[in-house]
């Protein structure tokens, strides 16, 4: 990766300029049996759509917070690097209350419409499905979406020095996110090429660290599971080699 990076969304862009055909986020959700799988330029474009809706649609920009209420979801990627791309405060877990967006799986709506400001719901399931019927009070990421820009370019700088993630009670720069990346990569071994399988959740920083900022700083990719105890041990070892998995962190203990 381009060792001038100090954003999230400049390690994207660095990964689309260097190939954005291959993959680089894997998901499984064990208990659907769900599949997909997103090349870098497919991830991007993604990225680039939900940062466009937060921009456009929701008036976010940077000195905003968003407080996030998604599980270990290759949607719940997109919105940390949309949030990036934006310049926006990504509050893991976050008060509702003291947000100015709210994002919220169907899991966690009751808590989310604490929120006053703009709120937005997804629905989690299979190739990105929208709500049988929209929650109340909330916006169908999967109906806002699609008509978004494919391209996306900030109102304002994103500022590397300001706040850009919250996570377990610290709050992390962009710069900051992009270091603590780097390092990571670094003591897991990642390289270009490597495939790392996690079964994290993302409400920690090693569970967004190794299922999504070091793969894509080190211009490796992740396998990302959700459900992974629902796995047997043979499924699990079936799921290694069949993606070519390099590296392995959260998976069950049986395994």
């Amino acid at each position: 990766m381009n060792t001038t990076d100090r954003t999230p969304a400049d390690l994207l862009r660095s990964a689309l300029a260097a190939d954005p055909g291959r993959p680089l986020v894997t998901f499984y959700d064990d208990a659907t049996g769900e599949r997909v799988e997103l090349s870098v330029a497919t991830f991007a474009n993604w990225v680039a759509k939900t940062a466009n809706l937060l921009q456009g649609d929701l008036s976010a920009g940077p000195g905003d917070r968003l407080a996030l209420h998604l599980p270990a979801h290759w949607q719940t990627a997109a919105w940390l690097l949309a949030c990036a791309s934006v310049g926006v405060e990504a509050d893991v877990r976050g008060a509702p209350q003291d947000a100015d967006v709210v994002v919220s799986g169907p899991d966690s709506l009751d808590a989310a419409r604490a929120c006053r400001g703009e709120r937005i719901a997804l629905a989690l399931r299979p190739l990105g499905g929208r709500f049988p019927q929209p929650p109340e009070g909330f916006a169908d990421y999967a109906v806002e979406v699609p008509s978004q820009g494919d391209r996306f370019a900030p109102y304002a700088p994103v500022d590397a020095d300001g706040p850009a993630l919250s996570v377990g009670g610290t709050t992390l720069t962009a710069a900051d996110v992009v270091g603590r990346a780097r390092t990571d990569a670094q003591a897991l071994g990642l390289a270009p090429g490597s495939r790392i399988l996690s079964g994290l959740p993302y409400d920690t920083w090693e569970g967004l660290s190794s299922g999504l900022y070091a793969p894509l700083a080190a211009g490796a990719s992740v396998v990302l599971c959700r459900n992974l105890g629902q796995l047997s041990a043979e499924g699990l070892a079936q799921r290694v080699e069949s993606e070519r998995v390099t590296h392995t962190v959260g998976a069950p203990a049986q395994a």
